[in-house]
């Protein structure tokens, strides 16, 4: 076997479109280009944004990109490794878990499953991932979800927004 017998395998290599070289070839004269115009001429295309000069959308709303779901609900984390050195037979309640300062009383708060605990208590949340209630209940303890009433804001506005929220 010499250098001048190596060939790419069959079917790997494509041999380039020739565009510009004659009616027959079907690109010929402007080479699939159109007419005129900055996409015709050689050099790179504008970039994907652009639009004419204009000033681009990507520009003019910089800001709120993607999607933003207005109605999720953030939970406080507060986890298992947390509540590990409280003494048993302790009842957690949300008010308490707050004056502890372990939360803030603004969102609800869930209970998630990071660390050990070995103590048994009785924690009330609103809600709480299956390893952290496996945890709790293999250490003796129980947990309680609560219910979370979320106050969303009146979607009018004006004088009859706040007789509209007093009335629901």
């Amino acid at each position: 076997m010499k250098l001048t017998d190596l060939r790419p395998a069959a079917g790997s290599t494509r041999t380039s479109k020739r565009v510009g070289r004659g009616y027959g070839s079907g690109k010929g004269k402007t080479a699939g280009k159109g007419m005129m115009g900055q996409k015709a001429r050689s050099g790179p295309n504008p970039y994907r944004t652009f639009e004419g000069g204009q000033n681009r959308l990507t520009k003019r709303m910089p800001y709120l990109r993607g999607f933003k779901n207005r109605w999720r609900i953030e939970y406080q984390v507060l986890n298992v490794a947390d509540l590990s050195e409280l003494p048993a037979g302790t009842t957690l309640t949300v008010t308490e878990l707050v004056a502890g300062g372990l939360i803030k009383a603004d969102r609800p708060v869930k209970l998630l499953g990071d660390g050990d605990i070995n103590v048994a208590l009785t924690v009330e949340v609103h809600k709480a991932s299956a390893t952290a209630r496996q945890k709790i209940e293999a250490a003796g303890g129980t947990v309680t979800e609560l219910q979370w009433t979320l106050i969303r804001p009146s979607r009018s506005f004006g004088v009859h927004s706040v007789s509209r929220q007093a009335a629901e």
